[in-house]
């Protein structure tokens, strides 16, 4: 079992871009933790600068959009190493990666691809998650996948094949809501088996974000508020799995702070009343 390095407080927070550096330094607003994507700090420089700043006031999350834990070569070393220097200097209280895959050969795709569910897959990536663990020293948190797309020759579900992760390697679990309601609906997957089929003691964290329709397909591409299908699918994951730290992605369209804040504000108040309901 790897250090269960997860310290974030059970509460919201938003994943903090360029745009509002300035004004979270500026304002301090209440918030409880803050996440960014890794690959955006490797280089170091005026960006790692501004987050070591941001860290002295908030616990950091930091999210890999990068590593591609399914793909089919060798990890990329250079890659693992930079975040390794990365988690070194900012000390992040969680660490994630996405269940998915990005390179074949020499090729890298920028993209965050599906994979069959198979007893094969799950041997390959538990052997490299496990390896990401041993050369960080800490848990690495593993999120759900959007897709587009699935495959017959799936032996599991998306969830049986994170719990069966989990149990292999001690990784935590970052469940995103909005991802698996973009699967409902695209796909078909039941929200509540998906929701079943997760160990409790393995969620650390939730994700919840809005998307985007194209030609009848939800398309996660958090750009919008979180719609009330998403909310009421959170509120199912607290009741059967209970308060976890929360995250507001916002990647796209990016709006006015105070936006961020609001969204992270309603899902702070639906753990509160869970809370005083649990009281």
């Amino acid at each position: 079992m790897p250090p269960a390095s997860h310290f974030l407080p059970v509460r919201a927070g938003i994943g903090l871009r360029g745009r509002h550096y300035e004004p979270v330094l500026k304002t301090l607003p209440p918030l409880g933790w803050v996440e960014v994507h890794s690959e955006n700090f490797f280089g170091g420089g005026a960006a790692l600068h501004t987050l070591l700043k941001v860290r002295e006031h908030y616990p950091v999350s930091l999210h890999g959009v990068g590593m591609g834990l399914a793909s089919p070569g060798p990890l990329d070393g250079e890659h693992l190493s930079a975040l390794k220097r990365l988690c070194d200097r900012v000390q992040p209280d969680a660490v994630s990666e996405h269940l998915c895959w990005n390179a074949t050969g020499d090729a890298v795709i920028n993209d965050l691809l599906p994979f069959p569910y198979t007893r094969a897959s799950l041997a390959h990536v538990a052997m490299r998650v496990e390896r990401v663990q041993e050369q960080l020293g800490r848990r690495l948190l593993i999120e759900n996948l959007s897709s587009y797309l699935s495959f017959a020759r799936s032996e599991m579900s998306e969830g049986e094949f994170l719990a069966e992760l989990a149990k292999r390697t001690g990784c935590g679990i970052l469940f995103d809501v909005n991802n698996l309601y973009v699967n409902s609906r695209n796909l078909g997957v039941d929200p509540e088996s998906f929701v079943r089929a997760l160990p409790g003691d393995a969620v650390m964290e939730y994700h919840l974000a809005g998307h985007s329709v194209r030609d009848g397909c939800l398309v996660d591409t958090h750009s919008e508020r979180v719609c009330d299908d998403v909310w009421g699918l959170y509120g199912m994951a607290l009741q059967q799995i209970g308060n976890r730290p929360t995250l507001i992605e916002w990647d796209n369209d990016i709006p006015d702070l105070s936006v961020l804040l609001d969204e992270a504000g309603i899902a702070q108040s639906r753990m509160d009343r869970r809370h005083d309901c649990m009281a």
